[in-house]
This record gives C-alpha cells, sequence and structure tokens, in this order.
C-alpha cells in the first residue's frame, strides 16, 4: 500500500526539527514523523511520502530541498506553490490551488498512484479535495487543533481574527468529503467535532498517537541543561512546577504565572520553569509568539517573580529528557495550561519520566489522566484552580506517589506501533472493503466489557470462530459511546461488528458498504425522542443525595450519566415518579446509574434491529455480564450470561430462560450459541 501524507503548515524537516521556530512548527510535525516511522515497519506498506511546501529564504535553506529521505521507504517531497517564500497558517489558503497542481502534475509523474491520501490541517485537506475530484484518490483527514475550538476560546476577540471564518469552513468542507477522519481523544471526536455541522460521528475514529517514551522513562539530568535553568532562580534545588509549550495564546502560559503569581504557598514550594520554544531575539518571533512572550514576561514583572521563576532562551530537541529529569530530581511536577489540547504528547513525556501532571481538561488530557491516572485534570481559566492542584500534589504524598505510578502505565497505553496496526487496518480495509452482510439468517448481540472483551485468548477463539459463521450478523450493545466502543474493539483486534449499539442503547450505528464507517440510525433517534425531556429530569435529579454526575464524555443527547448506589437508584426512580416524568433508570456495577428515554434500552435497541433484519426470535442471540445488560436478556429468549457475571445476573428473577454459560468472556458467547443452536436443531 502506497500512502501519501499532505502537510503544508509548519517548517518540515526529516531531522532536528526546531519546534517553535514558527507558530505552526510544532505538535503536528512531530505526530506526523513518528507516525511514518511507525508505518515503515510494516511489510505491508510499500511506499510512503508526505508532500509539503517548498519556500526559500528565511527560516533557513533546508526547506527548499525538492526531496530529503525519511527511511529506506519513506521520503519528504517538497514541492512548488504560488508564493516563493514561507506562509503562516492564516495566509496557507492562498497556496492550496497551486500546491494542488504541483501535487497532482507530481502524482501523475509516478510509476504508482498512491492508494490513499492523508491530509494534516484543513488546508491539507483543502487540497485533498482538489486531487481526489481530478484523480480519484480518497483521503483521510486528521485536523490537529480546529477553529471552532480557537473561536470557542477567543470568544469576544474572535472578530477580530477573520482568518477564522474561512478556516473554519475549510473544515466543514474537509468533514464533508474526507472518507475517515482521525482524533487522538474522545473529546476531540465527540465535543471538539460536534461543533460543526457536516460532523458525521460514524465517520470519525479515536487513534490516540503514540510516543517513544522509553527515553523519557531512562531520562538523566544534564549538566548544561540544569545550568541554563539554575541561572535564574535564587534557589535552583526546590521542587519545579515544569511547563514546555510554544509561545502562542492558546498554551494560556500566563495563567499559569498568574496561578503561581497570585499563590504565595506555592511559590514558597516551588520554582516555576517555562520552557516556551526557542528564540533568539523576542522582536524576531514569527506569528503571536512574540506578543505571547511579552505578555508573559509582563506577569513574571507584575508579580515580582524574578528569582523564582526561570524562562530560558533555547533548547534543542535532546534536551526534553534532561528538562523532565530535571524537575523530576527535584520533586516536582508538569503543568499543561493550555485552554485546549488536542492530545498532549509532552503530558506522556513527563509522565513517562516520573513527573505526576496538572493538566488542562480540554481535549485529549481527559483520555490520558482517565487512562493513566497520572494527574489532576483543572479549568484552565481558573489560575486558582492551576495552584490549588499543584498544592494538592505537593502536600499528599500517597496522591503523588500514585501520579507517578499511574505515569509509568503511559508507555504501554500510548505506543505507536499499536497506533500503527490499528491505522494500517482501517486503512488496508478502506483500499479492500469487505462490505456487510445484508440478509442475515442470525444476529449475535453482546456486550463488550467483561462479556467480548477481557480476556485475550478468549478473544482470539472468538475471532478464529466468528470468520467461520457465514450467515451470522455480529454487533456489540454497550454502555459506552460509539468512539469509545470502537476504540476498544479495535484496540483488542476484536472483528468489526455489523451494527454498534451505544450507550446503552440510547444510539444505533450501522456498517456501511465501504465496511470501516458508520451511519447513525436516524430512525431509532426518531422512535426514541418522543416525551424525552432531559434539561427537566436532570434538574428534578438535581441535589439528590449519594448521586453525581459523571463527566462531560459520558452525558449523550439521550442518556444522562451519574455515579450512584443502589439507595440513589431507589431515590432517582422516586423523583421522577414523583414529577411526572417518563425515563428508564439503569443501574449496574454498583456504581452506574443511567436515566434514558422511556422507550430506550439494550432491549429494545436489539428488538430495533432485528425487525431490520426481518429475522424471526429464535434467530438473535444476545450476551452480557452485568446489570445495564438486563433489559436486553430479558427480552430475548436466546440470552446468554457469561461466567463471569455481576450484579447477581445469574439469580434476577427476570433472567432465568437465560443460559449461564460455564466458561467466561468470549467463550462463554461461543459456548451460549453453540448450545441453542443445539436446541433449536432438536426442536426441529
Amino acid at each position: 500500500m502506497f500512502v501519501l501524507h499532505i502537510a503544508l503548515q509548519g517548517c518540515l524537516r526529516g531531522q532536528n526539527v526546531v519546534y517553535g521556530l514558527t507558530a505552526d512548527t510544532g505538535g503536528h510535525i512531530r505526530y506526523l514523523l513518528d507516525l511514518v516511522a511507525a508505518s515503515a515497519q510494516d511489510s505491508g506498506i510499500t511506499r510512503i511520502v508526505v508532500a509539503t511546501r517548498r519556500f526559500a529564504g528565511p527560516p533557513g535553506p533546508d526547506y527548499a530541498v525538492p526531496e530529503e529521505r525519511l527511511g529506506d521507504k519513506a521520503m519528504l517531497v517538497r514541492l512548488s506553490s504560488a508564493s516563493p517564500g514561507y506562509r503562516t497558517k492564516e495566509e496557507m489558503h492562498a497556496e492550496v490551488a497551486s500546491f494542488a497542481e504541483s501535487l497532482i502534475a507530481w502524482i501523475t509523474q509516478q510509476a504508482q498512484t498512491p492508494d490513499l491520501i492523508h491530509a494534516h490541517y484543513a488546508d491539507a485537506a483543502a487540497v485533498a479535495q482538489i486531487v481526489e475530484d481530478r484523480l480519484g484518490i480518497p483521503f483521510v483527514f486528521t485536523a490537529h487543533s480546529l477553529g471552532r475550538v480557537k473561536a470557542a476560546m477567543l470568544g469576544e476577540t474572535a472578530a477580530g481574527h477573520p482568518d477564522l471564518a474561512g478556516r473554519i469552513a475549510t473544515e466543514e468542507r474537509a468533514l464533508t468529503r474526507a472518507t475517515l477522519v482521525i482524533a487522538s481523544s474522545r473529546d476531540e471526536a465527540e465535543v471538539q467535532y460536534a461543533g460543526y455541522e457536516a460532523c458525521d460521528p460514524g465517520r470519525v475514529r479515536v487513534l490516540p498517537p503514540g510516543s517513544d517514551l522509553a527515553r523519557f522513562a531512562d531520562s538523566r539530568p544534564d549538566p548544561r541543561v540544569d545550568a541554563t535553568i539554575a541561572r535564574f532562580l535564587h534557589d535552583p534545588e526546590k521542587p519545579v512546577l515544569l511547563a514546555l509549550a510554544r509561545p502562542v495564546a492558546r498554551k494560556n502560559l500566563a495563567a499559569l504565572v498568574q496561578a503561581y503569581g497570585e499563590s504565595a504557598s506555592l511559590q514558597a514550594r516551588a520554582n516555576l520553569v517555562l520552557v516556551a520554544g526557542t528564540r533568539q531575539d523576542i522582536d524576531a518571533l514569527g506569528g503571536e509568539m512574540a506578543e505571547t512572550m511579552r505578555d508573559l514576561l509582563v506577569v513574571i514583572d507584575r508579580y515580582d517573580l524574578y528569582g523564582r521563576v526561570a524562562y530560558p532562551k533555547t533548547h534543542r530537541p535532546e534536551d526534553v529528557p534532561a528538562l523532565y529529569a530535571h524537575a523530576r530530581v527535584r520533586g516536582g511536577l508538569f503543568v499543561n495550561p493550555a485552554l485546549n489540547e488536542p492530545f498532549g504528547l509532552t503530558l506522556l513525556e513527563a509522565s513517562a519520566a516520573g513527573l505526576p501532571l496538572v493538566a488542562t481538561d480540554s481535549g485529549g488530557p481527559n483520555d490520558i489522566v482517565e487512562t493513566c491516572g497520572n494527574g489532576i485534570l483543572v479549568d484552565p481559566r481558573r489560575p486558582d484552580a492551576i495552584a490549588a492542584a499543584a498544592l494538592r500534589l505537593f502536600d499528599d504524598p500517597s496522591l503523588y506517589a500514585g501520579c507517578v505510578a499511574g505515569g509509568a502505565r503511559a508507555a504501554a497505553c500510548y505506543d505507536w506501533d499499536r497506533h500503527a496496526a490499528r491505522y494500517h487496518a482501517l486503512l488496508r480495509a478502506l483500499v479492500t472493503p469487505v462490505p456487510p452482510l445484508r440478509a442475515p439468517r442470525q444476529v449475535l448481540i453482546c456486550d463488550i466489557d467483561n462479556t467480548l472483551v477481557g480476556c485475550a485468548s478468549a478473544l482470539g477463539i472468538f475471532r478464529r470462530w466468528r470468520s467461520r459463521q457465514a450467515s451470522l450478523a455480529f454487533g456489540v450493545a454497550t454502555g459506552r459511546s460509539f468512539h469509545s466502543g470502537m476504540a476498544v474493539l479495535e484496540q483488542q483486534d476484536s472483528p468489526r461488528p455489523q451494527v454498534v449499539i451505544t450507550s446503552v442503547g440510547s444510539e444505533i450505528y450501522h456498517l456501511d458498504a465501504n465496511g470501516v464507517t458508520y451511519t447513525a440510525d436516524s430512525a431509532w433517534r426518531r422512535a426514541i425522542s418522543a416525551g424525552w425531556e432531559r434539561e427537566t429530569i436532570r434538574a428534578a435529579l438535581a441535589g439528590l443525595d449519594d448521586l453525581a454526575l459523571q463527566g462531560t464524555l459520558e452525558q449523550r443527547a439521550f442518556k444522562l450519566s451519574y455515579f450512584g448506589n443502589a439507595a440513589a437508584a431507589a431515590q432517582v426512580r422516586a423523583r421522577l415518579a414523583q414529577a411526572g416524568l417518563r425515563a428508564s433508570v439503569i443501574h449496574s456495577h454498583g456504581r452506574y446509574l443511567d436515566v434514558l428515554p422511556e422507550g430506550a434500552s439494550k432491549g429494545s435497541a436489539v428488538d430495533h434491529v432485528r425487525a431490520l433484519y426481518g429475522l424471526p426470535e429464535r434467530a438473535v442471540f444476545v450476551a452480557g455480564d452485568s446489570g445495564n445488560d438486563v433489559e436486553m436478556l430479558r427480552a430475548r429468549v436466546q440470552a446468554i450470561i457469561v461466567a463471569n457475571y455481576s450484579d447477581g445476573l445469574a439469580g434476577h428473577s427476570a433472567l432465568q430462560h437465560s443460559y449461564v454459560a460455564r466458561a467466561s468472556h468470549a467463550r462463554g458467547i461461543i459456548e451460549g450459541v453453540g448450545h441453542f443452536r443445539r436446541l433449536s436443531a432438536h426442536a426441529t
């Protein structure tokens, strides 16, 4: 497979990238180069080309070189566009048409046409659309950051950025046209993209980037790096609050300085170290970086923080592990106060190096901290919250140690080889699609967590068993969101489901003809929407004892999710009845409580799917393990409870007809299907 990447922004080269050299030379370049390196390890990938703009003059001659070898089968190609010099990301839209012509000419000269294009940022997607129109090559899109998110962060001042409207329009077109959209986090997939009219959730997949974390886990202090920091500080051996980010407004470094400046306790406990890009002269910085650096210096001066804040002018890429080690050996923390962080590779690096995190609650850090348990999330607009979180970590040794231990899990959770394997599986499926079974004779729908997944060997057996079931449609029903559920399935290399019932039955997605993307079931949405008064229900449940809302990402249009015990569930049902509000209340695992439209559940969703396929009741198998599977299991004749069940499922009065498997997880599913097939054969 030949994959062509398009990346127009920044100063892109294969070696010794100077991050922060310009406002758009940042994490997306690191992401791209690491992705290319990981992809090149796959023998099924025959060629990789990264196409970028060729320009002369500042910031250096390297960016005018037509070609640069990235590896045995990977190459960086620089092509001309209308303007000969460097162009900022705000100016890049003017280069799209001319660059597209250069790229089309280059492609037509190749012995092999690319199988797929991967566009990075919206202007690259605009190029990809022109190429697809002319040459028929489909494209995958990674936004990296989004204009609507920036507009929301700027608030009323967004009107002063006229380029944003054009950028947002370009992103809308990209989301309309892209075959597949790759997001780095659930927040990006479910919150950020949701602000776009063109966003189709079924065409978005969450693939967290990897990171080469070994060099950070093994990081050691470097006397030269230590010296560049120590010269700013009265007491250079104090603990360190370390921030590492480009000096742009979105990174919100001024709020961190304000948090530090307004907290005498934090100043007494730690020094603040700001590694904000690389500069020789502030006036020479491009874009908004000069203004941001001046703002930082003003805030430092306002709070008279001299001797307590370090802000070295330069650092090399190879210095980064030593920067983390500098903070670690002093018992410090890593702070990312960005207004929004699409992913957060520096968070993983810092965690691997042994630093607890204080991180923004907007974007990828939600996923990272949830997965690794390595820090505290804060509202980045509240300097007092940033300071309080840092002090909490300093003052609680057990919490600090727990976050350090959580960071050690980062390498296993965020690995480029795992990312590349999932990425290539999706690309290959797009190139050689396997369409869904249109007229199945039977359908199996099972829960994901602790039913289908939870035992790797059992899932391997299930994968082979599934491949032999020619007339059986396979689906899942889960309390997870679509993106969360698909991420788990793909990480575990599960068979791709034909139907995905998500959010405890409140959403249904069907596999498209390309065998990769999904379409939401609008008929189901209409069916369950009648009588659903989401905000009225939320208001009615406010203030109940032992009931707490789950995080933003767990809330859906047709699902309110809480934490609560059995007593809280009883209170919820009573309060809703008292208020005359119709809803379904699902309690599971002793702590999760979901409130859904009255007609929504896994069970009713399965019945909707059965009707779509025109199948009789005896053609449907369902399998589950917990309380949120009760509605699905009780409504089906052929219900399977896997051996590792919870919530007293096997003794539930409404589930006496179920088959309780002797085997756990996916083996139990296979055992249950076999049991009911034998019964059916005997009956006939």
